[in-house]
Order: structure tokens, then C-alpha cells, then sequence
């Protein structure tokens, strides 16, 4: 069975680019192997991701997320059996939040993923991917 999750999380440290890059290049290896795909959207402060996989893969992942001291409030908003995985090939995407994204404004002047449905977040996540703001896709 094949399930997606999306979670938000605050960054304890920094968000620089060299705690970004070492997220990235660790997942992209780890979930290329238990074949996970998905997207960090990070910035503002947060983390925001979608992971899909293996509901045995995906779950064992989300349990290293929540020990990761990397990460504060982790809370899971959104998990759901699906029959086609949208980020199929992704073991994992990067795309950075500024100020000026809808999924920051959302309509208002500050975006709180804590108190958004998981499905609103999920919508704003396929817009905002669909905007074309990916930043950094693994190798093919």
C-alpha cells in the first residue's frame, strides 16, 4: 500500500544552505533506496514536506523525522492511502520559501501551516510545484 503524509515542522537552527544541502543529499540517497518520493518546502523558519512510499518505509522515515533535533513541532496534518504517487521519481525536491510565495501569504500577511487544513497545505503545495518553483530535483 502505497501512502502519501505531509507534515510541518520548525527548524531549530538556521536554515543556511549547508544544513540544506546536507538534508537534501541524506534524503535523496535514503529515499532513493527504499523508494520514497517526495518534496521539502522550507523556509519562514519551518519545514513543510510530503513524503509518499511504502507504508512501512514512509512510517519508519516520519519516525527519524520526529527524533531529528534539527526539527521542533513536528505535527502530521495530512495522511492518505493513494493509488498513484504524484512525486513518483523525486526521491526527494527542494523548493525554498519566500516571502512573496501563496503558500507563505495564503491571503495573509503571515502563513500558518499549524492552524491550515492538510488538505489546503496539500493544495498549496501542488500550486506551488506547478508553478514551476522547484529548485533542486535529484538526478534522473
Amino acid at each position: 500500500m502505497i501512502i502519501r503524509i505531509l507534515y510541518v515542522s520548525r527548524a531549530v537552527g538556521p536554515q543556511t544552505t549547508t544544513v540544506t544541502a546536507s538534508i537534501l543529499a541524506r534524503a535523496q540517497a535514503r529515499n532513493a533506496a527504499e523508494r520514497i518520493g517526495g518534496v521539502l518546502c522550507q523556509g519562514q523558519g519551518m519545514y513543510l514536506q510530503v513524503l509518499e512510499g511504502e507504508r512501512e518505509a514512509v512510517n519508519r522515515l516520519y519516525a527519524r523525522i520526529v527524533a531529528d533535533p534539527r526539527h521542533s513541532a513536528v505535527t502530521l496534518l495530512l495522511l492518505e492511502e493513494v493509488s498513484r504517487p504524484r512525486f513518483a521519481g523525486w526521491s526527494m525536491a527542494l523548493v525554498d520559501l519566500s516571502d512573496s510565495d501563496p503558500m507563505v501569504q495564503m491571503g495573509h500577511p503571515e502563513f500558518d501551516p499549524y492552524q491550515a487544513s492538510g488538505a489546503m497545505v496539500m493544495t498549496l503545495v501542488d500550486e506551488l510545484l506547478e508553478s514551476g518553483r522547484r529548485i533542486v530535483l535529484p538526478a534522473a
